[in-house]
């Protein structure tokens, strides 16, 4: 157990002859890289982190964290663009030493433990061609990310990640350590489904496995930016009435500049789509031959890829490091004029490395009830979010002004239901959480209050206990 320098502090020391993991604290030499996030917008002290070894460590940090005072943020992968996982003052449970990933063959499940990546679990599930709808991103963390949805590459035909939820291991706010399943704590279960880190910390996760691959077809087609709005257009009319096994997106990003495109395609801004067929990929490229000719394409990359690659396609373009805030909405119909707006809109992004996307919902989604989940109503078909990524601090204003203005002008065209993997700094959390939970809230403010009644854990899209 490796122990901070500053053994003077009397919390550090405490904590340290308590945990199995490592205790970290200022003064420690991993001090800085330990809490630092994947948004480098983030820049947070906390008092201590807790890198728990297992689900005890969890239990321990916990009950001496609320014994101390000490604010209390939960860290799986570190990828939440809100930056929740790391508080000023407090203490950091840091599930990131608990990356385990079981398989279970024959039951056609997974077992995850809460710091465990996308990454972790693809390369397990994927050689024996398997896979439960996770992170395009393979360094999100899986905790985070199934909490509060789940949006995959397999999306409509495999549903959230939550719709695939089989049971969770959870520590509670007083830190007992249960089970939550649809018999076992059947109301904390159905809270977990989309409802956050509200209701204790999930240190391991059982999913629902689907045969996939090892190879699919993906999809990924680049037009010139002035055709954004008849890319949009088309897009969205193509795939309008399209199989389960067809998730696609519509977007406006900027192509990389690197050596292998051609000179004059290096960093330009461009209208793409871009998904996966999850079936057999001949079928695959048939299906999507109207997507790749919306226009006259500057390139088409389609073709049969390797699931596993699939999934890493995108590492590159979402660095740790990078400043990032971004705002999702879903669309009350994605009409000609949100169309419009969005394409117009798109084509002022202060920064190339923003990207603006549209996900068609839908399919295996939309057939989950509302209050099946705590994720709420699934009747709109289309998602967007707006990603804005940059790299100066000095930019910071512009950026996030370009943002919330875009966001704001797409709410005429918004059910005002917002996707909580994609929530800004959760500025806006109160009316967010009202909008986004609808009919659900009064219920997760009960569950709320008899699991976490004291809202310890509330750094989050917080519901806030009934009274």
């Amino acid at each position: 157990m490796a122990i901070a320098p500053d053994t003077s502090s009397d919390l550090t020391a405490a904590l340290a002859e308590r945990l199995t993991g490592d205790v970290i604290a200022p003064g420690h030499a991993g001090y800085d890289t330990a809490r630092r996030v994947w948004n480098a917008m983030i820049d947070k002290h906390p008092a201590v982190i807790a890198r728990c070894a297992h689900a005890g460590d969890v239990a321990t940090a916990i009950r001496f964290g609320i014994a101390h005072g000490l604010p209390l943020a939960v860290r799986g992968g570190g990828h939440n663009v809100a930056g929740t996982a790391v508080v000023d003052g407090g203490m950091v449970i840091d599930l990131s030493p608990m990356r385990a990933v079981r398989l279970d063959a024959s039951g056609r499940t997974v077992h995850v433990q809460g710091g465990a990546t996308w990454h972790d679990v693809d390369s397990v599930t994927a050689p024996l061609g398997l896979a439960t709808p996770g992170g395009v991103v393979s360094e999100t963390g899986v905790a985070g990310l199934a909490l509060s949805g789940g949006v995959s590459h397999q999306r409509r035909r495999d549903g959230m990640t939550i719709d695939n939820l089989v049971s969770a291991e959870v520590v509670l706010a007083d830190g007992r350590q249960v089970r939550a399943s649809a018999h076992e704590h059947p109301d904390l279960f159905w809270a977990l489904r989309g409802g956050g880190g509200n209701f204790g910390v999930v240190t391991a996760f059982e999913l629902q496995l689907h045969p996939l691959g090892p190879e699919v077809y993906g999809i990924n087609v680049a037009y010139p930016l002035e055709d954004a709005a008849r890319v949009l257009a088309g897009w969205r009319d193509a795939v309008a009435g399209a199989p389960d096994e067809l998730s696609t997106a519509g977007f406006v990003w900027s192509l990389p500049d690197v050596a292998e495109l051609p000179a004059e395609l290096r960093g330009a801004a461009y209208a793409g789509v871009a998904g996966m067929w999850a079936g057999d990929p001949d079928e695959g490229e048939r299906a999507t031959r109207a997507l790749r000719s919306l226009a006259t394409p500057l390139l088409d990359l389609s073709g049969p890829v390797g699931y596993l690659d699939f999934q890493h396609a995108l590492d590159p373009f979402f660095p740790a490091g990078h400043r990032r805030y971004w705002k999702a909405l879903y669309l009350d119909g994605f009409t000609d004029a949100a169309v419009e707006l969005i394409a117009d809109c798109s084509q002022r992004r202060p920064s190339n490395d923003t990207l603006i996307i549209v996900r068609h919902c839908g399919g295996a989604m939309a057939r989950v009830g509302a209050e099946d989940t705590a994720f709420g109503d699934r009747g709109s078909q289309w998602m967007l979010s707006i990603d804005s990524s940059w790299t100066d601090a000095a930019a910071d204003e512009q950026n996030v002004r370009y943002t919330r203005d875009f966001w704001n002008a797409t709410h005429p065209h918004s059910t005002g239901q917002t996707y909580f993997n994609f929530p800004g700094l959760l500025e806006d959390n109160d009316a967010a959480v009202r909008a986004s939970y609808g009919a659900n809230h009064d219920r997760l403010a009960r569950i709320k209050a008899a699991y976490d009644p004291d809202n310890r854990f509330r750094l989050n899209q917080n519901i806030r206990p009934a009274s």
